[in-house]
């Protein structure tokens, strides 16, 4: 998670210099992809901690 915290505070830094436009956002489309991904990876870490312990 840190690594995605500092991802999206560089990318916040791109945008404030200007440096995206509507025909070139893929950085931040490839952050939130990144994002998404450790979204599904906590989930599964979490099911896998606390709720498979009680099965």
């Amino acid at each position: 998670m840190i690594i995605g915290v500092g991802l999206f505070c560089v990318l916040t830094s791109m945008a404030w210099k200007g440096r995206f436009t509507p025909e070139w956002h893929t950085p931040v489309e490839i952050g939130g992809l990144y994002w998404h991904f450790v979204d599904i990876v906590w989930i599964v870490i979490f099911t896998a901690v606390y709720l498979l312990e009680y099965i």
